[in-house]
This record gives structure tokens, C-alpha cells and sequence, in this order.
């Protein structure tokens, strides 16, 4: 009989360590997470992304560690995730006008709807020269690009980045041409633009308010419908006052946030959906924001379909039009804006 007993007493403590170990297994998360940021340091990914990782994994109870890996406009990071294990510990920060030009020019395959997002902020893009720049007006710029085709050189993070996207608006909305200086990520092309390296660039506003700030930038024109008022800066009129014709793709700008492939498990989708929601609503990440000058966008992974297909058919057929893709978004089911 005690054999029986000690041995029913053994299966049954077997059973409860297999269910117990079952239960720690799918908890989430039970280790630090990647957070992998396409580009270099310093951008408005890359701002973003530490912040939302450090509010987010305060709410999860781990860290995110950041990892930035630059190359091919983002697409190189935006692969190494999209085939890295789908178990919600490998997620991908990006700016989503670059992520979505991605299929058309050919860098990534997948589109919108082979991934899930979270869209934390956004921010405008901003025409800026270096503090001795000839061109002291947007209307000096304007003159000089369409009395120089080709010649007048521009700076951004790269094809499809969304430095490229504001240039290519601009192009399509005053008819000028200009050579196409591409960088490893919004920083560098910044760094070029206050060393001379290039004439102008069109990144954005959080990436170089600092430097509007201290003067060593001169900031033409933001695409926003109305001008922006810097805080302890100068203000920023609205590229509308030189180019009407550009209302109806106004504002433009990056909206940056996180993203994982389809397959992710349920049980990690809600807790990134819940620790997302608190984190965007923490004291940390709103202070952040209003530092930085990011406005915050906050739509969580259902409310963020619709922006992101209509952000698809918006930065796709421009690129299209403008000669730039490599691919029509046709053959992606990308519908064109109305």
C-alpha cells in the first residue's frame, strides 16, 4: 500500500511541476526584449524607440534593449526582424512613411498587412539649410533649385525615408529637380547638412529643433498646414504659403512607432497592447514628447489599420509618380488615395 500511495504521490507532483512549468512557460515576457532600430542612432526612430522601450518595459516588469542596425533605407533591420522568431521578443521600431515606401522600392516584401502596429508619435518634416546659407527664404531655395536642376543638393535617411518622401512632395508640387544625397539614418544627413556636405535637407522637426534652436540651422518651411511656433525658437512658416498647391498632402511627416510580423502569440499581443496604452499615457513618455516637440499619435494595434493603409496608398503612388519606385503599388493591392 505505501508503495502505491508513494507512488500515486509521485505522479501527482510530476503533474503539477508539468503544469506549473507549462503555465512559466507561456507567461510573457519572461526575459529582456529586442527592440531593432533600422537606422543609426540619434533619429526620430531611434528617439522614439528608447523611450516607448523604457516606458513599456517598466509596465512588463523586463527591458528592451535597443539594437540599431542601419542599412538600405531601413529595409535591412525591417528583414532581420520580420524572420527572426515570432514569439513577441523580436519587435522592430520604425518610421512608418519609410516602412511602407519599403515593397515599391523594392527593399521589403511584405506589406501593411503582414504585420501588427503600435503608433506612438509624430512629426513634421522641415526644409532646413545651414545658419550661412545663401538661401535666407523658401523663395530663395525655390529660385535656386529650379535655377539649378539637378545641382541643388539634398540630404535624408536614405530612398523612401521620410526625409526622401518630403523632398520627392516638394518636387512634385513646384516642379524643381535636385540630386539626392542618401544617408545611413536622419542624423547623419542632419550633420551633413551643418557641415556642408549638402545644400539642404528635408528630415524632421525632432530631429533638428535642438540645433533650430541654437541657430546653427535655418529652418524654411515646415508641411504643416499652419506655421510652427517654437518654443524659445524661431517660427517655422507652412510650406503653403510657398506652395498652395500641396494642401491636400499636408501635414506630412514621420509617425513613428513599434511593429511585429503576423503570428505573434495572443498572449504577447495583449500585453504589448496593454503595457503600449499605459506607456503613452505615462508622466515619462509625455514629458518626453513635449521635449522633444513630438505630438502624440497613440493608436493602438486595431486603431492603427486604417492610418497605416491609407499612409501606404499616400507615400507609395507619390513615390510612384514622382519616378522613384522600383514597383507599382498595384501589385501590392495598394489602392490609391482619393
Amino acid at each position: 500500500m505505501r508503495k502505491k500511495g508513494f507512488r500515486f504521490s509521485s505522479i501527482l507532483l510530476l503533474g503539477i511541476f508539468v503544469l506549473l512549468s507549462t503555465i512559466s512557460l507561456a507567461k510573457y515576457p519572461a526575459r529582456d526584449i529586442n527592440l531593432k532600430v533600422p537606422y543609426n542612432p540619434g533619429g526620430s526612430t531611434d528617439l522614439t524607440a528608447r523611450a516607448l522601450g523604457e516606458t513599456m518595459g517598466k509596465e512588463l516588469g523586463v527591458s528592451f534593449i535597443v539594437t540599431n542596425t542601419p542599412g538600405a533605407g531601413g529595409a535591412v533591420g525591417s528583414t532581420a526582424i520580420y524572420n527572426a522568431t515570432k514569439d513577441g521578443y523580436n519587435i522592430l521600431a520604425n518610421g512608418m512613411m519609410a516602412f511602407v515606401a519599403m515593397p515599391v522600392l523594392d527593399t521589403l516584401k511584405t506589406t501593411t498587412a503582414e504585420w501588427d502596429f503600435w503608433l506612438a508619435t509624430f512629426t513634421p518634416n522641415v526644409v532646413v539649410v545651414r545658419k550661412d546659407s545663401p538661401y535666407k527664404t523658401m523663395e530663395d531655395l525655390i529660385k535656386a533649385l529650379k535655377d539649378n536642376p539637378g545641382k541643388i543638393t539634398v540630404g535624408t535617411a536614405g530612398p523612401g525615408s521620410g526625409g526622401h518622401v518630403g523632398i520627392e512632395v516638394l518636387r512634385s508640387g513646384s516642379g524643381i529637380e535636385y540630386k539626392h544625397v542618401p544617408y545611413q539614418g536622419g542624423n547623419p544627413a542632419i550633420i551633413a547638412t551643418l557641415a556642408g556636405e549638402v545644400d539642404m535637407t528635408t528630415q524632421l522637426l525632432v530631429e533638428m529643433e535642438d540645433m533650430i534652436k541654437a541657430g546653427d540651422l535655418r529652418a524654411l518651411a515646415a508641411f504643416t498646414p499652419d506655421d510652427i511656433v517654437i518654443k524659445d525658437g524661431p517660427t517655422i512658416p507652412s510650406i503653403l504659403k510657398f506652395i498652395p498647391n500641396l494642401k491636400d498632402k499636408i501635414p506630412l511627416g514621420e509617425t513613428t512607432g513599434i511593429t511585429v510580423p503576423k503570428g505573434i502569440p495572443d498572449e504577447a499581443l495583449k500585453a504589448l497592447d496593454d503595457a503600449f496604452d499605459k506607456a503613452i499615457k505615462s508622466k515619462e513618455f509625455i514629458d518626453f514628447c513635449a521635449r522633444k516637440g513630438f505630438i502624440i499619435v497613440g493608436k493602438n494595434r486595431k486603431d492603427a489599420v486604417s492610418y497605416m493603409e491609407n499612409l501606404a496608398s499616400v507615400i507609395t503612388w507619390t513615390l510612384y509618380d514622382a519616378g522613384v519606385a522600383k514597383k507599382s503599388p498595384e501589385e501590392f493591392n495598394i489602392k490609391r488615395s482619393k
